[in-house]
């Protein structure tokens, strides 16, 4: 029996200071609102150098010591893809935004202002509960439902 399936990797980054996260306010058409900053991991690239590429392209700075912080997966046709979250505070470098949005850093009392994308709230949740590791969408028919575990 094989038990391979087709996968897709990407990475997220919940960049924060003090009492501010950094926001991506999206532009793309499939994922519109304020979302984590980041992107597909390259074939054979570590997950680690993923995320500070990624997050390099997208707002100019310099990531040191990304935590690796949960995971998040949802089923795609023949296989599922895979985000790895990351977080950290420590940065270098001068913020800039990217064709894929304007970045901007959000103060967390403001979250409930703005549109955010779908689902970021349970994300940020297991991003920074140390008891919660996993975000995964069941399917049921036509119905998504978020587990976290």
């Amino acid at each position: 029996m094989d038990k391979t399936e087709r996968i897709e990797l990407t990475v997220l980054c919940l960049l924060y200071r003090k009492n501010k996260i950094l926001l991506q306010n999206r532009i793309k058409k499939d994922w519109q609102g304020y979302a984590l900053p980041g992107g597909h991991v390259e074939k054979g690239e570590a997950f680690t150098d993923a995320v500070i590429r990624e997050m390099k392209e997208e707002t100019g700075l310099d990531v040191l010591e990304p935590v690796l912080c949960g995971v998040k997966q949802f089923p795609i046709e023949d296989g599922r893809y895979i985000v790895f979250l990351f977080k950290s505070n420590q940065f270098k470098g001068e913020l800039v935004s990217s064709d894929e949005g304007k970045m901007e850093w959000v103060d967390r009392d403001r979250l409930s202002e703005i549109q955010l994308v779908d689902d970021f709230e349970e994300l940020l949740k297991v991003m920074e509960d140390e008891k919660l590791h996993e975000f995964q969408y069941i399917v049921d028919g036509d119905e998504w439902q978020v587990v976290l575990k």
